[in-house]
């Protein structure tokens, strides 16, 4: 993977490679300015706008995680090519924010009622054209936050996005065709009676038949289920009671046939597909304000340079061959997996099943000079974890921290012992090694591949080991 480098007036350079990396710090010519990506400040040097490599941005967004890649690009005349520099996937954090704002609006729901009485004012809730639920805002505000970093670090000229649009009609009915696009699937039926006649007023779960039936929710709500027909059913008191929360693959895992008969007439859920579409301007009208050229491109080019070239099927990879390219080269490299954390939580408490008060949470974030999401070096000398762990730290008011390492969690670490690396940012790293796809694996493959994993390189010194 590609190290980013910055001039002495920490104005963006071209990427370097490791190994010129390495050189560079070991002969005390530039100095580590972060980690996560690692990238580097020349002391002596100041290059000239004539010296830089045209590199592009390219982007595959998605619900959950989104691919990045920086790229070089050299024009040919069979067509664009490019060389790999960087590869990152961002995981968001989407639905752990759904999930805040449902917690916090049952607490205003209680506040109003129980402990008293405030009406609800609607009138003040406004919203602006082109508004967009917290969740979904996440998703383009944390892209386009790492597109500004990648320029801060790189000498970016162009911008890639892949404009894709889910046809979420065709999704549920591909033979799907003329006005039925306009009818939907209550169609001419009440809710209850559509179910009804769906589920020959049975229950799905036991079939008893001449019994008070009640709508269930197949993939519960209290798991990110939806509210769509598809994804409801109807269930006797009983068996309603009994699943309760439980996902249906566990409630029916002694009937496996029941099982799977319900699961052929409840659809795939589509809250992924519709993140995506609702976010896929926005997304588009925030990189075009960024001042740079975006070139867009649609999810079936992006899947035909990946089959044509033999690639194989990641976010990351499926970044690099957006657009218009003729060959894609120097992929196989690590990619940098970055998970959105957070800066933390205003809520003074935990709560317990029932939803009352447990504990009490710091009121500083900052202990010993330590905060939660820092990346720290911790040497122990001897006992039961002795050694050294590298991760992301949790901090406790008693000074003894939790250090999250790549093998695990290592708990009761003394403040003492931790060396700081980076601060927290909002986001956790993590370095995905590079895996050759089997051939069973890969569609279609221009070169042959192999079925095992690249071999480590020999043991060296390390970036972090020759700063101190």
């Amino acid at each position: 993977m590609a190290v980013f480098v910055l001039d002495r007036r920490k104005q963006p350079l071209m990427p370097c490679s490791e190994k010129r990396a390495r050189l560079l710090l070991a002969r005390g010519r530039a100095v580590v300015v972060r980690l996560h990506p690692f990238t580097l400040r020349l002391k002596d040097r100041v290059v000239a706008a004539s010296a830089l490599q045209p590199l592009a941005i390219k982007l595959d967004p998605g619900s959950r995680v989104t691919g990045m890649a920086l790229v070089r690009e050299e024009a040919g005349t069979d067509g664009g090519r490019a060389h790999v520099l960087w590869l990152g996937e961002i995981t968001h954090r989407g639905a752990a924010i759904r999930k805040a704002l449902t917690q916090r609006r049952a607490f205003r729901c209680r506040r109003r009622s129980q402990l008293r009485y405030r009406p609800a004012r609607f009138d003040n809730r406004t919203r602006p054209k082109g508004w967009l639920a917290p969740s979904l805002q996440h998703r383009v505000d944390t892209t386009s936050a790492w597109v500004r970093r990648l320029c801060r670090w790189a000498p970016v000229t162009d911008l890639r996005q892949e404009l894709v649009r889910f046809d979420m009609q065709a999704m549920e009915n591909p033979e799907i065709s003329g006005v039925a696009y306009q009818q939907g699937t209550l169609l001419g039926y009440e809710l209850r009676e559509y179910l009804l006649a769906k589920w020959h007023r049975t229950c799905a779960y036991c079939g008893a038949e001449n019994v008070p039936l009640e709508i269930d929710h197949i993939h519960p709500r209290s798991r990110n289920g939806s509210d769509r027909v598809s994804n409801l059913t109807l269930a006797c008191v009983p068996c309603n009671q009994a699943k309760g929360a439980q996902a249906i693959e566990t409630f029916l895992v002694q009937d496996p046939e029941r099982l799977r008969r319900i699961q052929a007439q409840a659809k795939a859920p589509l809250q992924d597909a519709a993140a995506v579409n609702s976010t896929r301007w926005a997304l588009f009208q925030v990189l075009t304000a960024t001042g740079l050229p975006v070139t867009t491109g649609s999810g079936g080019q992006t899947k035909f340079n990946r089959r044509r070239l033999g690639i194989p099927k990641t976010h990351a990879l499926d970044a690099a061959c957006v657009g218009t390219v003729a060959t894609v080269t120097g992929w196989q490299v690590p990619t940098l997996a970055i998970k959105a954390t957070g800066r933390g939580s205003y809520q003074r408490t935990r709560l317990d099943r029932y939803g009352f008060a447990r504990g009490y949470l710091l009121r500083q974030k900052k202990v010993c000079g330590f905060q939660t999401g820092d990346h720290v070096r911790a040497l122990v000398p001897a006992g039961k974890k002795a050694g050294t762990h590298v991760g992301r730290v949790a901090v406790r008011a008693s000074g003894s921290f939790n250090i999250q390492t790549a093998t695990g969690v290592v708990q009761g670490i003394g403040h003492r012992r931790c060396t700081l690396l980076q601060r927290a940012d909002g986001y956790g790293y993590a370095t995905t090694p590079f895996m050759v796809p089997s051939p069973t694996e890969a569609v279609t493959p221009s070169r042959p591949l192999g079925g095992t994993p690249i071999p480590p390189r020999p043991e060296r010194r390390g970036f972090s080991e020759q700063n101190g």
